[in-house]
Formats: structure tokens, C-alpha cells, sequence
């Protein structure tokens, strides 16, 4: 536990580190949001001054950000000028689009990365190896950007999936079942881009994670007790691989996070990446910063998660031996 207290205490000090630096980065770039409104001529210069008063602009920094500390704590994450309302009312549901988006392709992604990379790493050094290395090498050399758009000129020329967004027109009026198969058939790209993507990394580091658990003492002894290769491979090698790869989760998660925001605004789903473009395009400061907070949520509680699963796999972590 003291372990865990340790990391929480951390995450609240990075979230802190990340809210003040995005909102001084945010706040120093030039324009702002009522500056469109001074090249309406409909506008007075008085009304934008207003506005800016209004709304705190003209303010120092520090008193600024003060004030959007004390919104966030309220729950309310600031004030988008853009949607004219408070910025949590934005953010939930973008940010269960972008959680469900990435915990899908996390999930996918582990599933066939553990069991791959550990069978890679039984095979090592023979021709089906080679084979999982050749096609990780080659997926990490193509983009992103570059998987997102093969599969999208794939679903346009085939009319097989969706092409883009969420749900299809007619979502409010399908049943329960065939609404799941809507949202699944639109997952199919974005999560699939995800996936290719994170799998090369992830295979390589269960393989050699296994290769490491293969030359332990213990699985030496295990084999020279005549136990088979399988029971070898799944009941020793990859349990003694736990201890890098739980550390390796938290790692991929944030990955996928920032993987997913720009495959978002590719693919059209709706979720954190395009509403923080929109926000940047816009100068509407506090859904930047709202935006941006909400990710670092997702990869803290990412990193979180990890840190429990590597005190429930090593003892030593539990006792306080490994901090």
C-alpha cells in the first residue's frame, strides 16, 4: 500500500505540473478567442472589451489560472466561450467516446500481443519467429496516418464498414442489438488502426520479457523434471514475465491515448482529438486545457492500474523492497 500511496501522490503532482504548464503554453500563444470578433463590423470594439472583461481575459495569468483551478475543483473545468457552457458538460461525453475507443484497442491489442509474442519467443530463432519479426518490423515502419488511410480507401472502395463517425443516421430508431453492431461495425477502423499500430512494441517486449523467463533457474528445473514445453511456456515463462509487462501497460496505454487522438479526427470519430482541434482552431482556452487534462487522466489511471497489477505479480513490490 505504501507503494501505491507513493505513485497516487505522484499522479496528483504530475496533474497538477500538466494543468498549470498546458494552461501557461495555452494562454502565451498569440490571439484569443474574441479577436475574430473585432473583423465584424457589426461588433463594437466596446462589446469585444466587454466580453474580454467579462469573461477574465484581460486578467494577469496567475489570477487566471487560480480562477480555472477553482472551476476544476468545482467540477465544472472552466468555460467553453465556443459552446457557451461549462467545459465537463463537453468533455463527458467526448471522454467516454475516447475511453471506450481505447479500451477497446488496448484490450485487443494485449489479447494478441501476450500470446504471439510468447509462442515468438517459444519458436525462437525458427522460420514462424522470423515470421512474427519480419511483420513487426514492417509495421513499425509504417505510420499511423498510413494504416488509417489504407483501411479507409479500403472501406469506401468496398462499402464493407462504416467510413467514418460514431453511429450510423438511423441509430436512434435500431433495436438494442442491432445498435451494438452499429457501434462495433464503426469501431472496426479506428480500433483496428490502434492495434496495428501498438502491436510491433508489444510483441517484441513479451518476447523478450519470455526469452528472459525461459532462462530462469527455475524453469531450467523445470525442464529437467520433464515437464512438457506448454506447461513450461504458460505455468512458468510468462509469469515471471509479469513483473515488465505490468509496467509495460501503463506505457502502452498512453500510447494508444495519443495514438487515438489523432486517429479520432481521421477516422470522424467523436472524441477528445477532434474537439481539442476544434478548441485549438478556435482559441477557446479552457477546452484545451479541459481536453488535455482529461488525457492525462486516462494515461495516469493507465499507469495506476499497471502499478496494481505489479504489486499483485511481485512480492518484492508489496513488501517494499522494489520501490
Amino acid at each position: 500500500m505504501t507503494y501505491l500511496a507513493g505513485r497516487l501522490i505522484r499522479a496528483l503532482l504530475l496533474l497538477a505540473g500538466v494543468s498549470a504548464l498546458c494552461f501557461v503554453f495555452s494562454a502565451l500563444a498569440p490571439g484569443s478567442f474574441f479577436d475574430e470578433m473585432k473583423l465584424n463590423p457589426q461588433i463594437s470594439p466596446g462589446t469585444v472589451t466587454a466580453l474580454r472583461s467579462q469573461y477574465g481575459i484581460d486578467r494577469p495569468l496567475l489570477p487566471r489560472y487560480l480562477a480555472w483551478a477553482r472551476s476544476a475543483l468545482r467540477g465544472e473545468w472552466g468555460y467553453s466561450f465556443a459552446y457557451n457552457c461549462p467545459v465537463s458538460q463537453l468533455l463527458a461525453t467526448r471522454a467516454r467516446n475516447t475511453l471506450l475507443l481505447t479500451a477497446v484497442a488496448t484490450v485487443l491489442a494485449w489479447l494478441t500481443a501476450v500470446p504471439l509474442g510468447a509462442w515468438s519467443a517459444h519458436r525462437r530463432g525458427r522460420w514462424d519467429d522470423r515470421l512474427v519479426l519480419s511483420g513487426t518490423s514492417l509495421l513499425l515502419s509504417v505510420p499511423e496516418l498510413v494504416i488509417a488511410f489504407i483501411l479507409l480507401y479500403w472501406v469506401i472502395r468496398t462499402h464493407a464498414l462504416p467510413a467514418g463517425g460514431m453511429v450510423s443516421v438511423n441509430y436512434a430508431r435500431l433495436r438494442p442489438a442491432a445498435k451494438a453492431l452499429d457501434l462495433a461495425a464503426h469501431l472496426v477502423v479506428p480500433v483496428t488502426t490502434l492495434v496495428l499500430a501498438s502491436l510491433p512494441l508489444l510483441i517484441r517486449h513479451v518476447r523478450a520479457s519470455v526469452i528472459d523467463g525461459l532462462r530462469s533457474p527455475f524453469v531450467e528445473a523445470a525442464r529437467a523434471h520433464g515437464i512438457t514445453r506448454g506447461r513450461i511456456l504458460f505455468r512458468y515463462a510468462l509469469p515471471a514475465a509479469a513483473n515488465p509487462l505490468s509496467s509495460l501497460l501503463g506505457l502502452s496505454v498512453a500510447g494508444l491515448l495519443s495514438g487515438s487522438l489523432l486517429v479520432e479526427v481521421i477516422t470522424g470519430w467523436p472524441g477528445l482529438g477532434p474537439l481539442l482541434l476544434e478548441a485549438s482552431m478556435s482559441r477557446d482556452l479552457d477546452v484545451v486545457v479541459g481536453a488535455v487534462m482529461a488525457s492525462t487522466l486516462f494515461m495516469i489511471a493507465g499507469t495506476i492500474l499497471a502499478d496494481i497489477l505489479l504489486v499483485v505479480a511481485d512480492p518484492r513490490v508489496r513488501l517494499g523492497y522494489a520501490q
